[in-house]
């Protein structure tokens, strides 16, 4: 398909990530357009019904469609561009597809950490999300890596590749042990964080902008960051 494609983004959204991620492993050009989700330009309010990115606009023929909601813009990949990344059997489908919304509650268990406001809020929130990652090593516990599905790259790789990239954040901050006792989680870790569309998927300076968003929530989080602490340009730059 020779579309004109345009993924509009926000520099720390993860879900812009999962089809930036997913454009590049198919070779498939695109242009990448940044708002400011907190001074939303009028274009975007015309054409994003949940004001929210991602948003893909799919220029063809001289007629725009635009596509949004981060799920529906992968599957539309799959469907028009080659080198699928989604497995051909069905059922192999339907079990990627589950642990991509699994990715999704991971994000939003992340957010619920990061946004609790108390130390009990956040160690609780902490252990729910080690024992999401404890679901995730018995599933990968069979398997031979290094990717979700054994040798071949897939979506759930690209769904999971901005959620350890969170974790790379929070390592810088402390050690709250939430991969502990998880070899196969961290194995697939590492592979993720070397992949070159994962690395690529956000811009040189998204450590500071990670870290200055995640100091200034006002959360207990934000408390254990010394307020001179600034992350370096290049302490996350190999994450995933």
């Amino acid at each position: 398909m020779s579309d004109k494609l345009v993924l509009v983004s926000h520099p720390l959204c993860p879900y812009v990530q999962r089809a930036a991620i997913s454009l590049t492993e198919k070779g498939v050009p695109f242009e990448r357009v940044d708002i400011d989700l907190a001074d939303k330009p009028d274009w975007f309010k015309a054409i994003s019904p949940l004001g929210k990115v991602p948003l893909l606009r799919v220029q063809r023929n001289g007629e725009e469609t635009t596509i949004f909601e981060s799920a529906v813009i992968l599957e539309f990949l799959e469907e028009t561009q080659a080198n699928p990344l989604h497995p051909a059997d069905p059922y192999a489908r339907a079990r990627q597809r589950a642990w991509i919304e699994f990715g999704s509650a991971s994000l939003n268990a992340i957010g619920r950490l990061y946004s609790a406001p108390t130390e009990a809020g956040f160690l609780a929130e902490s252990r729910a999300l080690s024992g999401m990652f404890d679901r995730l090593e018995a599933e990968l516990a069979d398997g031979t890596g290094p990717w979700f599905a054994g040798d071949r790259f897939s979506l759930v790789d690209a769904v999971y590749g901005p959620v350890f990239r969170y974790l790379d954040a929070f390592d810088r901050i402390g050690d709250f042990g939430i991969l502990d006792g998880k070899p196969h989680v961290q194995a697939w870790r590492q592979a993720l964080r070397d992949r070159p569309s994962i690395r690529h998927a956000v811009a040189p300076d998204y450590p500071q902008r990670l870290h200055a968003f995640l100091q200034a929530k006002g959360s207990f989080l934000s408390s254990l960051i010394r307020p001179n602490d600034q992350a370096g340009p290049f302490a996350l730059a190999r994450s995933a």
